[in-house]
């Protein structure tokens, strides 16, 4: 009967050392954790977006495709990259601050836009990106006859009804240059007197004078 008895015993060990073996190795391959039963931790949705290349659409220094209308974030290393983004803000351009002055064009963002999603909603806030073409030309250089903002060495031509658009100084362009801004001032008065026409540029220097050609 002792005999029996212990023979019991080693088979009750036996299956419990069993038990525990089995337990160490389903823990060290990760099918459960110590904390609950099958239950993983929950992960943040930039662990998770698939789209865009950044946290924020056309960021700082991130590149756009070709398109001004319809356009998506690219990798700047790529064969579609057009433009570099040199400057990003929100809301609209009459309410945000300007562009960098040698700025080529502006990316106009939709907030209803989903050609990024950004946290996993399908939607961009709306904003600007100011634009930098990769390779020339560029229109928002001095003299180039273009870019968003009228800055010291544009040249202009009259349009009518005492308007003046910008067009290349080197002749270049649809229109023949008419007037080149020389200096930027704060008022009227500051301007050289050589100044035919005075240009609104904006900023802390908001008097463009413009001398005839």
């Amino acid at each position: 009967m002792r005999d029996r008895l212990s023979t019991g015993v080693v088979y009750v060990l036996l299956a419990l050392l069993a038990a525990l073996l089995t337990g160490c190795t389903q823990s060290a391959a990760g099918g459960e954790s110590d904390e609950g039963s099958g239950t993983t931790a929950p992960v943040s949705p930039s662990a998770t977006r698939t789209s865009g290349f950044g946290a924020v659409f056309l960021a700082v220094d991130e590149c756009s495709s070709f398109g001004k209308t319809s356009f998506t974030e690219v990798p700047c290393a790529g064969e579609r990259a057009a433009a570099r983004v040199v400057a990003r803000h929100d809301g609209t351009t009459a309410g945000g601050p300007p562009c960098p002055a040698t700025t080529d064009f502006v990316l106009h963002i939709s907030e209803q836009s989903r050609i990024s999603d950004e946290d996993g909603d399908g939607a961009v806030p709306q904003g600007y990106a100011c634009m930098r073409n990769l390779q020339p030309p560029h229109p928002g250089d001095p003299g180039g006859g273009g870019g968003p903002r009228t800055i010291i060495g544009d040249c202009l031509y009259s349009s009518g009804s005492g308007r003046v658009r910008e067009t290349a100084c080197d002749g270049r362009g649809v229109r023949k240059p008419q007037y080149k801004v020389v200096k930027a001032v704060a008022e009227r008065a500051r301007c050289p007197l050589s100044t035919a026409l005075y240009v609104q540029l904006g900023g802390p220097q908001p008097v463009g004078c413009a001398r005839p050609l």
